[in-house]
């Protein structure tokens, strides 16, 4: 099966049989991660730029790494050392980027859509690595990543996703790829941080995180998102851990192998305690081991290279 989109916008406009040729080229690259010498030559001679417009670490570092080991050019840059602080345009700043003859930019903006609004100006490829508050492909890619590596299977797995969902583009992504492979996924947070109309996508809202995690096989927990929010939409921090916080005594209401998720980075005692992130059931490190192998097959599919090996 062939690879058929020049651009990694979202998840939303992947089909099944998409997400599933991303997930098994990324397991053929996961060995690659395992060797002595993390290299091979697929993408000699193609130039990455990594474009990143917001903090990030597991990100943009898997990003590096991924076309690092695939042998391709990669360059980084930062939204404070781009010419963007001096007034340039998103546009202009990737026109000249263009200019230099990149095949793939790596962006990661603040604004929702700024991908897409680059997809439809450039002629190279563009991966979404987070816009604003709508979307994380790569992230939701390695999560399910890491679900079949735990529980073999997606049809018919329950997911509770916990959290600061208005503003989490985890939970967007996630949701589409999801409910695409036959998974049930509930949300639950604060009304305050439950936008109206995920419902017509396939999720089911809860009331609380009790409703939420019992019977789950996958437990995800999201951060409150502060940097995103105008107005502060809780009381406290203690008052959400309390109701909100993943601890062991919340975790009994999953099944006894459930699995826990977190994309990162995680605040400790908020809304997962320290017991539960660093308890047997967490998968967290797993989930950014993935990260690299789910880059590189991006990078590789929509580069449209042939798999080579030295």
């Amino acid at each position: 099966m062939s690879f058929r989109h020049k651009h990694i916008l979202g998840t939303e406009n992947l089909s099944r049989e998409d997400i599933e040729l991303i997930l098994e080229t990324a397991e053929s690259f996961k060995e690659i991660n395992q060797r002595d010498i993390k290299k091979v030559p697929t993408l000699r001679g193609k130039t990455i730029i990594n474009a990143f417009f917001e903090a990030s670490t597991r990100t943009r570092l898997s990003f590096e790494i991924a076309g690092k080991r695939l042998s391709a050019d990669t360059v980084n840059i930062s939204g404070s050392t781009s010419s963007v602080v001096k007034g340039e345009t998103l546009e202009d700043t990737a026109k000249n980027i263009e200019a230099m003859a990149p095949d793939i930019i790596v962006i990661r903006h603040g604004h929702s859509g700024a991908p897409h609004y680059l997809a439809e100006r450039v002629d190279c490829s563009i991966v979404n690595a987070g816009d604003g508050t709508h979307e994380h492909p790569s992230q939701a890619l390695l999560d399910l990543m890491t679900i079949k590596e735990f529980k073999g299977k997606f049809d018919g797995l329950k997911v509770a996703i916990i959290g600061d969902i208005a503003h989490s583009r985890v939970a967007r992504s996630n949701l589409y790829a999801m409910t695409k492979l036959g998974m049930e996924v509930r949300f639950a947070g604060p009304g305050t941080m439950i936008p109206v109309g995920f419902e017509k996508h396939g999720a089911i809202v809860c009331d609380n995180i009790e409703e939420a995690i019992s019977g789950a096989d996958v437990v995800m927990m999201l951060r409150i998102q502060l940097e995103r929010q105008a107005n502060t939409l809780l009381p406290t921090l203690r008052e959400y851990a309390r109701f909100y916080g993943l601890n062991p005594e919340k975790l009994k209401l999953a099944k006894e192998d459930a699995i826990v998720m977190h994309p990162g980075p995680m605040n400790r005692g908020v809304e997962i305690s320290t017991a539960v992130a660093d308890g047997p059931q967490n998968v967290i490190l797993d989930q950014v081991a993935n990260g690299v192998a789910v880059r590189m097959a991006l990078l590789y599919l929509v580069s449209g290279a042939e798999m080579v090996e030295e």
